[in-house]
């Protein structure tokens, strides 16, 4: 027995909307045996354009039951029988979200006539409702009310029924399809498609616009998901209805796959991405001479422009690398904004400072100093390959750390290894690189040294 619904809304997401309007055709693979429909009392305001669009006001529900009224009838209803809607995601979330907040579990087969329309009738301009209707001779009365909607899409799937010559309905059925919880828009073969090795993943929207970047240990596995639960929530709603089509780019390892996405992401700046979009705060040492002609050493904020001598992750970590310059290498607080106040510099106490906050030192002296101590900091700045598994067993992967800042990546011949810089710089491609992707490199090769080569300038 089937269950072809259609709601009305509030709005896009169930977690914070309400219901309007349900209706319910029951049918038993032949005939309509049972009709269901009543609107709903929401306990909220309707927005102008839904009313705009259903005709439904305030007004009109006010009388109406609310849901936990019609939950126990709605849930008998529905609890055996399986579940279709022209995009069954949308008004499965809404039933069953609101059958939960009143006490039923709802938990059924699904079945989507946009996805089936697609196989059935390949080839389309397209498949919304009122088109797909229109174009197979289907009249709807009283568009976007539910009963009218939930009478077409009945008519059309009773279509489906005798015309699914090739059992694309059983095959959605079927223990271990994907079909009933993947996007509307999105053929199941792109995803069938997916190798189960490491990458990035693109979602496109209609227009072919990326909307969203993902890394993967498994593109297949990953991929699928983001679509094993149905979330009411608006921002994975959203997410669902705009999903086109997937595409990727496989990667050697997890690592460059983790890289990959962080450079996408800068690079696309996904709809739908948020983690990896906040704006990054790098800290580094700025060096500049006073009017005295003393070096100072200065932590300041990386701008666009400004190039700092040395970068790191957050304030307190530039702070403690700052005290450790200034005890090794004999440099004084005051210079180096350590100690802001008027008293007597704490470095001549303890005696890293040689007097050059009060003209004891010549500048030449000291900033003599300060050259070794940045000098130093770049030669700690490690120049490394991390080199793994590529996408076959003909390459292996590469990733270049020059000077401790982020280089590039690519896959070099799995006997033919560059032992020069300029020669493995040729076969890597260059990449924006920042602290994140800085930080994963090094923890990795710290996890894993024996990947690491070394290589001294």
């Amino acid at each position: 027995m089937y269950a072809i619904v259609d709601i009305e809304t509030t709005g896009g997401h169930a977690s914070a909307n309400g219901i309007t309007e349900v209706a319910v055709v029951i049918h038993d693979g032949i005939q309509v045996v049972h009709r269901y429909q009543t609107l709903v009392n929401p306990h909220m305001d309707i927005p102008v354009y839904i009313r705009a669009l259903t005709g439904i006001t305030n007004e009109m529900v006010r009388s109406a039951p609310s849901f936990p009224g019609i939950a126990r009838e709605l849930f008998e209803l529905l609890r055996d029988k399986i579940f279709v809607a022209h995009n069954v995601n949308f008004d499965y979330s809404f039933i069953k979200h609101h059958l939960a907040a009143a006490g039923y579990q709802l938990n059924c087969r699904k079945l989507c006539t946009v996805r089936l329309g697609r196989k059935i009738w390949p080839g389309l301009p397209s498949y919304s409702l009122g088109k797909f209707t229109r174009q197979m001779g289907i009249a709807i009365t009283d568009r976007h009310r539910a009963a009218g909607d939930a009478e077409a899409t009945a008519v059309l799937f009773a279509m489906m029924l005798n015309n699914d010559r090739d059992g694309h309905i059983r095959s959605f059925l079927s223990q271990g399809s994907k079909e009933q919880s993947l996007p509307p828009h999105l053929p199941k073969e792109q995803v069938a498609g997916l190798p189960l090795t490491p990458g990035v993943y693109y979602f496109h929207d209609s227009k072919g616009k990326v909307i969203y970047v993902g890394k993967a240990k498994s593109l297949k596995k990953r991929v699928c998901s983001h679509f094993a639960n149905n979330s009411a929530g608006r921002q994975k709603q959203d997410f669902l209805r705009n999903i086109h089509s997937v595409t990727y780019q496989d990667c050697g390892t997890e690592l460059m796959a983790f890289i990959l996405e962080a450079v996408e992401i800068k690079r696309l700046w996904p709809k739908f991405n948020r983690a990896q979009k906040t704006l990054e705060h790098t800290w580094g040492f700025f060096v500049f001479e006073d009017q005295r002609g003393y070096f100072r050493i200065a932590i300041g904020k990386r701008q666009k422009y400004t190039k700092p001598v040395y970068t790191f992750r957050n304030l307190p970590d530039g702070h403690n690398l700052l005290r450790s310059l200034v005890a090794d290498f004999n440099l004084c607080p005051k210079l180096c904004f350590i100690q802001k106040n008027n008293q007597v510099c704490t470095g001549i106490d303890s005696g890293s400072c040689k007097g050059a906050c009060q003209l004891e030192e010549l500048p030449g002296d000291y900033n003599l100093r300060v050259k070794t101590a940045m000098e130093w900091l770049k030669s700690a700045s490690p120049t490394f390959a991390i080199v793994d598994q590529g996408r076959s067993m003909a390459e292996q992967s590469c990733i270049l750390v020059e000077e401790g800042k982020f280089y590039g990546m690519g896959y070099v011949p799995a006997d033919e290894y560059p032992r020069e810089i300029s020669a493995l710089k040729n076969v890597l491609t260059p990449y924006p690189g920042n602290d994140y992707i800085r930080n994963l490199v090094q923890h990795y090769a710290s996890r894993f040294p024996e990947r690491k080569v070394s290589f001294a300038l």
